[in-house]
């Protein structure tokens, strides 16, 4: 399951000396550059300084979400027809391998990655340890942008599970488990720098994105997310929770990191787009604190 879903920088530095384009006939990944995080402008800028080689430039807040609503949350899915124009512009085709990667551990390039996969592409995979991993081991970064010969993606979204609000609610309240990826203290209600209320979804366990990764930025090994969502009551050998298992978090940013590490372990876990920004935006919903 884990290769479905990561790759790791030597062999992703292999799999680019191969031919000399990123295009798919040359059998070369389509690399993606989605360096963002909250409060974070300066992802282009930092972009242009230094990528990895043949990787084009992905905004998260344009090209992977809707515009930003009360109703909706802050980052709603894009539509298929918006979505396919970006991809496109990235070079993207329907039998294109896509390798995404960003600063922050992921945490943002799963977005990316999942909605790549909701819409149909199949073989998209997240650099583990993202440019640190790569730099890491002395490899060279390019300035500069770069425009991919356009690709010819068709989507066709419905790929990767996702829940609404009332799903979400009924997973909390003992169809499932809800999982909760944001900051603990965001869970608990102590502070919320961004959403009208503080608190979480009531029957969400605390599972927060960050704690996926080790101290070097990098997924845990297989072994350790399997204890780390047993201990959540969540076991990928247990066909029983097929379609009960759902994640939210601020906005549906970092949720896509707790899919993507869910999936390493085999589980296929439902993303719920509208999150805590949808969901603290809605008064009929009742709003729980502590932990």
């Amino acid at each position: 399951m884990r290769e479905r879903v990561l790759v790791d920088a030597a062999t992703l530095a292999a799999d680019l000396r191969v031919g000399g384009g990123a295009d798919p006939a040359d059998g070369r990944p389509v690399v993606l550059d989605v360096r963002w995080a909250l409060g974070m402008t300066d992802g282009h800028d930092q972009y242009r300084a230094g990528h990895l080689p043949g990787a084009a430039y992905v905004d998260l807040e344009t090209e992977l979400a809707a515009h930003a609503t009360p109703a909706e949350g802050r980052h709603p899915l894009p539509s298929a027809s918006a979505f396919q124009e970006a991809a496109r512009r990235w070079g993207v085709s329907d039998d294109s391998r896509v390798v995404v990667y960003d600063s922050v551990g992921g945490t943002s390039a799963a977005r990316a990655w999942w909605l790549l996969r909701y819409f149909g592409v199949q073989d998209v995979r997240i650099l583990d340890g993202g440019l640190a991993a790569w730099t890491a081991q002395g490899r060279a970064l390019e300035p500069g942008d770069v425009t991919p010969e356009p690709g010819d993606v068709v989507v066709r979204p419905g790929g990767m599970p996702v829940i609404d609000a009332d799903e979400a609610a009924a997973l909390a309240d003992g169809e499932g488990v809800l999982l909760d990826a944001r900051a603990a203290e965001r869970y608990r209600g102590e502070v919320e720098p961004v959403d009208p209320q503080a608190g979480h979804v009531p029957g969400a366990a605390s599972a927060p994105t960050t704690e996926n990764l080790g101290a070097d930025g990098r997924f845990l090994s297989t072994a350790n997310l399997k204890r780390r969502f047993g201990d959540l009551g969540i076991s990928g050998a247990d066909p029983t929770t097929d379609g009960k298992v759902g994640v939210y978090c601020g906005s549906g940013v970092t949720a896509a990191h707790e899919v993507a590490a869910l999936a390493v372990v085999g589980v296929d876990a439902a993303l719920y787009p509208g999150s805590w920004s949808q969901w603290s935006n809605d008064p009929a919903r009742h709003v729980a604190v502590g932990a």
